[in-house]
């Protein structure tokens, strides 16, 4: 028992303690709440001073009614202000916590708050006095009530240092901060004020100390105050009335400030009071929160110190309780305690012990108790597992955590036994699982049929595969969707699983709902004890398929490497065509440029099907099938070339029922098969290397001749034509020599003269000629434009050409042709107007050249037109010449703008 009562003896003490030091924290709380409510009444006096400060500073300088009105309404607003403040300081001294009758005087910041405003009231009537005679000038006067002011900050600060926590010490030097920068403000205020009333001419320089001190106050307060407080602070100083103060602290921040922006002496003191009112209104805030800060703490504490007082007098209670049970007899449960123990040496568990006292007897009865019902729940735990096991619920488990030892042990042994069960189990469920997941995902053909040789069961893959719905797999024998060509073997196959032969293997084609054939490659074992066959399938169409295009394609392309005739590639091309699609026709066929087509290659011919195929491959240039016919384009370097075309055989006349209404193989997969060939056929029609070859010879060909053009007209306009202006300039200094320019020699000078200007000109025409000074300098819109106004028959011009320059390759292949063109229309077809249309767009130059001359114009007759075909076909282009007999002529030309060059 004395162990017991030792630690809660411990703890009262404790807790008795902790009360003690709660009251004594919330006494010293409540006199600082006390304090603060002293300090904001030295607070009221300040403000009060403050004002009476700048109303006496105003009467002085400038002392009319209203501002000595002004003046005595502070005066008496401060006395109202300072009586409060006395009657508060007494009141809160006489009710402070802890006061004593026989205290020594000014023992507490109370006491001296009370001697402190008194000597302030004698101070203010000193200087009233004063200032009322004119003894004092205005910065006197200041000077007196700043002092004041000094005391009675100090005031506010000494009540305000108890700081018994740390939220209000925090919450306190945020307030006297606020009140130091409002101060500051007050001075500057008056400072300025009699600084703007001097004149203009005795101006003194003013002193930014008040300011400074100001900002470094707001700096501290922003440091340790709130966010709220700081947000009110932040619109205080940039409100209208801030901004106003902040530019004259700039102006007169000026070693040489501008006099004529210098603030008036009543917009100063309009501005600068507005915004001390702002400061003030967040000094109210900071004191509310200082305010409300200290009565949060001095809640608290009370609480605490009520709350421990209850603990206390809880274990007071406890204690003497705790007392009482002990005093209690202890010989009935001893005598229980003992019967009990010798009923379990006799091995009757089922006696009852009935005491429960909290005691080492309590002890040894609760362990006689908790036996019983331990061998109780051991037998439940038993009865439960053995009717799991009946009732296959393999996932039971004993709780074995409500046993220890031997029994804990046992029981789980029983668990593991079950476990054992159900992971035998649960491995039996997995794999049916994963053979479920296996059948249904497998890519390959599984399925169970009868020894009859019908299906039991099929995977998602033979719908997928044979486009058969699974019903009418599972309804029909497999035999009657098997191709006709293939039932024999199947047959046999079948039988042969029948009799209980080994893993068969053999292929067979089935044939789909769109009419098409499947090739399918089975791997089957039959299983004679159940009845049943398994069997998994794989379509190897696309492999078979593939293995006879790839000889086709080796077949040809030997042809194409033996170098053999062109007819004959492409009459092999259409029979590997027509025997890969099993089709009764096909054929290669050229597009002309008129839109004609011509055959290259055929077995069998082609009928008119197999044309309209062609047109419809033409016109979509993609494979295109019409009635029976399929057709594929031949594309060679990027261009329409040609087409190959194929006509399907008939449909056979004895088909299975099943398929008496199927359709000719679907167009789709014969046209896919037929365009692979189509880059071999493009590689049969043109070899990509010579024509390359030739391109990059007739570009450089055409690069040469213009480059010799600009060289020959290089050498003419810096060798010959340098020349001939010498020999002039050396004929004038002859001619001056002449002292008679009518004497012979003067005529024969003028004429050779006159002879060598004209040789001259003559030479510049011819140099322009071979390569177009204009078309180097302006570009092809100015040389058109140029070769327009030389022409002898009228030319209309609509030209619409980027701003930027185009490529020199096709401005100088574009002004050839124009310049032939019009040449031509003027020589051979006597043309009236010639109209030249040129514009670019989406990276092609088109340009057109109409005249209504005679017509008749063709390129093959050796004229001009053959080189200019060079020339645009050089630059990646392409020139169409329409020039019937009779009907003027057209000229096309069209030309990449960002094609690599020619000849690079």
């Amino acid at each position: 028992m004395l162990l017991a009562l030792l630690p809660v003896a411990g703890l009262l003490a404790f807790t008795a303690f902790s009360a003690l030091a709660q009251w004594d924290e919330a006494r010293t709380l409540e006199r600082f709440h006390s304090a603060i409510d002293v300090s904001f009444a030295a607070t009221e006096v300040s403000d009060a001073v403050a004002r009476e400060r700048i109303d006496a500073v105003r009467a002085r300088l400038r002392p009319d009614t209203a501002t000595l009105a002004e003046r005595s309404a502070s005066r008496r607003a401060t006395d109202r202000a300072l009586d409060d403040a006395v009657e508060q300081a007494d009141s809160r001294r006489r009710a402070a916590p802890g006061s004593r009758p026989d205290s020594p005087p000014g023992s507490r910041p109370e006491d001296r708050t009370a001697e402190e405003l008194d000597a302030v009231s004698r101070r203010l009537s000193a200087v009233r006095v004063r200032a009322g005679l004119g003894a004092l000038s205005a910065r006197a006067i200041a000077q007196r009530y700043q002092d004041i002011e000094d005391t009675l900050l100090d005031t506010a600060a000494d009540l305000e240092t108890g700081r018994p926590t740390r939220a209000a010490g925090r919450a306190a030097d945020a307030h006297l901060a606020i009140l130091e920068a409002v101060e500051a403000a007050e001075r500057e205020r008056v400072e300025l004020a009699v600084l703007l009333d001097t004149p203009t001419g005795h101006r003194p320089a003013a002193a930014g100390r008040w300011s400074a001190l100001e900002e470094a106050h707001l700096r501290e307060f922003r440091q340790i105050a709130s966010d709220r407080l700081r947000a009110a602070l932040y619109q205080a100083q940039f409100a209208r009335s801030g901004r106003a103060v902040r530019a004259v602290r700039a102006l007169l921040a000026d070693p040489e400030p501008p006099t004529a922006r210098w603030p008036s002496y009543g917009g100063w003191l309009a501005d600068s009071t507005a915004r001390i009112d702002a400061l003030r209104a967040v000094q109210a805030r900071a004191a509310r929160d200082l305010a409300d800060t200290a009565a949060a703490d001095l809640a608290d504490a009370r609480t605490r110190a009520a709350r421990d007082l209850t603990v206390s007098l809880a274990v007071l209670t406890a204690v003497a309780l705790l007392a009482l049970a002990l005093g209690r007899s202890i010989t009935r449960p001893l005598r229980e305690v003992t019967a009990g123990a010798r009923a379990l040496s006799a091995g009757d568990l089922s006696f009852a012990i009935r005491y429960a006292g909290h005691d080492e007897l309590g002890d040894v009865a609760d362990t006689f108790r908790e036996l019983r019902l331990m061998t109780e729940r051991l037998a439940a735990e038993i009865r439960s597992m053995n009717s799991a096991v009946d009732d296959n619920r393999l996932e039971h488990r004993v709780d074995v955590t409500g046993f220890d030892g031997t029994w804990a042990q046992l029981l789980g042994g029983m668990n593991a036994t079950m476990a054992s069960f159900a992971a035998a189990q649960g491995r039996r469920r997995k794999a049916e699982r994963e053979l479920e997941d296996i059948f249904h995902l497998s890519l390959d053909l599984l399925c169970i049929l009868g020894v009859d040789g019908t299906f039991r069961r099929v995977n998602p893959a033979f719908e997928r595969t044979l486009g058969h719905p699974r019903d009418t797999l599972l309804a029909r024998h497999p035999l009657d969707l098997v191709h006709a060509e293939d039932r024999e073997t199947t047959r046999a196959a079948m039988e042969r699983l029948a009799g209980g032969s080994e893993p068969v293997e053999f292929e067979n084609r089935f044939v789909c709902p769109d009419g098409t054939e499947c090739w399918l490659q089975w791997s089957a074992r039959p299983v004679p004890e159940e009845g049943l066959v398994y069997a998994v399938a794989r379509d190897v169409t696309e492999r078979r398929r593939a293995a006879r295009e790839q000889s086709a394609l080796r077949r040809v392309a030997t042809r194409v490497a033996r170098g053999e005739p062109p007819e004959r590639v492409f009459g092999a091309v259409a029979r590997e065509v027509e025997e890969l699609l099993g089709a009764e026709v096909a054929a290669v066929l050229r597009h002309e440029s008129d839109g004609a087509l011509t055959v290259l290659g055929t077995a069998h011919g082609t009928g008119r099907e197999g044309e309209a195929a062609a047109r419809e491959v033409i016109r979509t240039r993609a494979p295109a099938r019409v009635g029976r016919s399929v057709g594929a384009p031949i594309v060679v370097d990027g261009r329409l070339w040609g087409v190959v075309v194929a006509d399907a055989r008939q449909e056979p006349a004895a088909e299975p029922e099943a398929f008496a209404a199927s359709a000719v193989p679907a167009a789709v997969p014969a046209a896919s098969r037929l365009a692979d060939f189509t880059e071999l056929i493009a590689a049969a029609i043109a070899n990509a290397d010579s024509r390359a070859q030739l391109s990059a010879s007739r570009a450089r060909v055409v690069a040469a001749g213009d480059d010799s053009r600009r060289r020959i007209e290089r050498d003419l306009h810096d060798g010959v034509q340098q020349r001939l202006v010498a020999l002039q300039l050396d004929l004038r200094l002859a001619e001056s020599l002449v002292t008679d320019a009518s004497s012979e020699l003067g005529r024969q000078l003028a004429h050779v003269g006159k002879g060598l200007e004209d040789a001259s000109h003559d030479l510049l025409q011819v140099a322009r000629g071979i390569h177009p000074a204009i078309l180097s300098k302006g570009g092809l819109g100015p040389a058109l434009r140029s070769l327009a106004r030389r022409c002898a028959v009228p030319v209309e011009l609509d030209l619409r050409l980027p701003a930027r320059r185009l490529p020199e390759r096709v401005e100088v292949a574009a002004y050839y042709v124009v310049s032939e063109c019009l040449t031509n229309a003027v020589k051979h077809a006597h043309a009236r107007v010639v109209t030249v249309d040129a514009h670019a767009r989406d990276g092609v130059m088109e340009l057109t050249v109409r005249d209504d001359g005679g017509g008749g114009a063709e390129p093959g007759r050796g004229s001009g037109l053959i080189g200019l075909v060079d020339r645009v076909e050089a630059i990646g282009g392409r020139l169409d010449l329409h020039s019937p007999p009779g009907e003027g002529t057209v000229l096309r030309i069209r030309a990449p703008l960002d094609g690599p060059p020619p000849h690079g």
